[in-house]
């Protein structure tokens, strides 16, 4: 099938190649050329390529009902709802469509519990390098200037401060009286594979403990066992007030989920907020199925197991490597930095290695393979990430 990129809106600029099918870890072009893929769709095919139970599941509810709109009550919704609070500890979900929707919604509920305590201005703390999407509030959120560049004037809500720094908040707390919220990634995905310590969560959930603030936690590239948990933040043994999920929850269905407990979980009220098509009966549906998928297979486990081949066989390959400055990750989250931009290297890997990378902060080689991979794949991707940097020098 050909297309016409004239018509398409100048919003990526893709690499010169198509694939046409997949299976697990495996990708092929039209030329039939087999490709390894360490991104996962950028964190969504945790369950590889053409899962044959999620393409069963699809199938079938195709054939029974897609869509019946928000009006009405949807079973399949309920039960999603409830097994994704029963996981985490929270106690109320909405359905959306995508990450930066889950984030708008959480953003919303950060207004409301500001208003709720006779906040005018309510402010939110956001991090330095975060990403929680292309919306207009969460492009104000996010911490890229490249991103938010032709987009001014920002939503003014929002205070920065570095990440994984707990006395910049402390004291951002005793100059400003209006803050609210904060909402923090535990692992920085786009910011270049940070991940926050456990200290720093646990010291943060204190800190809004004290004031009265929401904790609101961006899982949607980190969370559903990416880490080796199911959610980034468990490594710290915390709870949020809230949560958002999208990416994996759907393996490539578009499903996006926010999350709540405590006085958080019952701040809306009927027509302050809502979407179309957010959890209809087909998403709910396949995500209720990829969690079964997961829970079956214990991939959040897999995930840690892998994470550490994957991050040992990169600090053994690359560790003294010239151009390489860190190597962070966690679980099946890893992270290369280098001394110098390196977006080329995404060309080059598909050309040279048939590897699919991404590089995040212009700096940062990431890896993202799916929950699913092998030992042997995840040795695949060292020894081929590898020989890409083999030729880079200073």
């Amino acid at each position: 099938m050909s297309y016409t990129p004239s018509h398409l809106m100048r919003t990526y600029a893709p690499q010169p190649v198509s694939f046409v099918r997949g299976s697990g870890m495996h990708l092929w072009d039209e030329q039939n050329v087999e490709y390894l893929d360490a991104i996962a769709g950028v964190a969504v095919t945790s369950l590889g390529h053409a899962h044959p139970e999620i393409t069963a599941v699809i199938a079938e509810q195709a054939g029974i009902l897609l869509h019946t709109s928000n009006v009405f009550r949807i079973d399949w919704q309920e039960w999603l709802g409830q097994r994704l609070c029963a996981m985490s500890g929270m106690e109320t979900a909405f359905f959306c469509n995508s990450g930066a929707e889950a984030n708008e919604t959480a953003l919303k509920l950060a207004k409301l519990h500001g208003h709720r305590k006779q906040v005018a201005q309510p402010k939110i703390v956001v991090m330095e390098n975060a990403f929680h999407g292309r919306t207009l509030a969460t492009l104000a959120a996010t911490g890229s200037p490249a991103a938010q560049h032709g987009f001014e004037p920002l939503l003014p809500s929002f205070l920065r401060v570095p990440y994984d720094d707990i006395e910049s908040i402390r004291r951002l707390a005793a100059q400003e009286p209006n803050i609210v919220a904060v909402l923090i990634e535990p692992v920085q995905g786009e910011g270049g594979i940070r991940v926050a310590s456990v200290d720093y969560l646990r010291e943060l959930r204190v800190l809004c403990d004290q004031h009265d603030w929401l904790l609101m936690l961006d899982e949607i590239q980190s969370g559903l066992g990416r880490t080796g948990v199911w959610f980034g933040h468990q490594h710290a043994g915390i709870t949020p007030d809230v949560m958002t999920l999208a990416k994996a929850l759907g393996n490539g269905f578009p499903i996006g989920a926010c999350l709540a407990r405590g006085g958080a979980a019952d701040l809306f009220s009927p027509g302050q907020h809502g979407s179309t098509f957010g959890g209809n009966p087909l998403a709910c549906r396949v995500a209720c199925t990829v969690l079964d998928i997961m829970t079956r297979d214990q991939l959040q486990e897999r995930a840690a197991v892998l994470g550490d081949r994957l991050l040992g066989g990169l600090q053994e390959a690359l560790g003294n490597h010239p151009n390489v400055i860190a190597i962070r990750g966690l679980g099946l989250m890893a992270g290369i930095e280098l001394n110098r931009p390196c977006g080329e290297l995404v060309g080059r890997s598909l050309d040279e290695q048939r590897l699919l990378i991404t590089v995040t902060r212009d700096t940062t080689i990431r890896l993202l393979p799916p929950l699913v991979c092998s030992k042997e794949q995840i040795d695949d991707i060292v020894v081929r990430v590898s020989r890409l940097l083999s030729p880079v020098t200073r």
